[in-house]
């Protein structure tokens, strides 16, 4: 009899129980991204609605997420992660150019993620607004963080000269509240103009914010 039974390893398919889980999640935001980001958008999505667009049961939506707010949830964070990732990839490559060109890569970087998928930017700047508590505080908290980012790269220019000495704080609040506000209009097509044109727009505003008129360079 030894060596008839195997001891079972937890795979199925080649794959571990934990790699299933996370392709069965991976497969219900996927879903939701569509659902929630167009129509029916997420306040006509239904759990089942949803599991039948993943391909999966609502039993399995179940073992995954407690509610569909739960699912929008985690599709605002990772929005906003990838964007971040691409802001941060740009910084890192125009960590040595002067201060327009730096500001222009790294918004060229935000607004092309962002915009590449539609439904991408109706999660970020439509749907996840005014959902419930727990949302908008999760939503001011992403904001923040943005604002948090520009004021870094701002105080680091004004030390090496680059931009005026100030607290950025309530500018950079104004800054992301015009970015957000510009790039829905401009997806929904409201905004007549080219990416490139919306992005110099912003590129525009920061400079004006971050060099004020009769302010130069210490360069300069």
């Amino acid at each position: 009899m030894a060596g008839r039974f195997r001891t079972p390893t937890g795979r199925y398919g080649g794959k571990t129980a934990e790699q299933r889980k996370a392709e069965r999640r991976e497969r219900f935001l996927d879903a939701a991204l569509r659902l929630f980001g167009g129509p029916p958008g997420y306040r006509g999505t239904t759990v089942a609605s949803l599991s039948e667009a993943a391909g999966l049961s609502t039993r399995q939506f179940y073992e995954e997420f407690r509610t569909l707010e739960d699912v929008l949830a985690a599709l605002h964070l990772q929005v906003n992660d990838r964007a971040e990732e691409a802001v941060g990839a740009a910084l890192a490559a125009a960590r040595d150019l002067p201060l327009a060109e730096r500001v222009t890569a790294i918004f060229r970087a935000y607004a092309g993620d962002v915009t590449a998928d539609p439904c991408r930017i109706r999660i970020t700047f439509v749907e996840i607004v005014g959902v419930s508590p727990r949302l908008e505080e999760q939503r001011l908290a992403r904001r923040a963080h943005w604002v948090d980012l520009i004021c870094a790269e701002a105080t680091a220019a004004a030390a090496r000269g680059d931009a005026a000495p100030r607290d950025y704080r309530l500018a950079a609040a104004a800054f992301i509240g015009s970015v957000n506000g510009l790039l829905h209009d401009w997806s929904a097509g409201w905004v007549d103009a080219t990416l490139d044109e919306v992005v110099d727009e912003l590129v525009r505003h920061l400079l004006g914010i971050l060099r004020p008129q009769g302010w130069l360079p210490e360069a300069a």
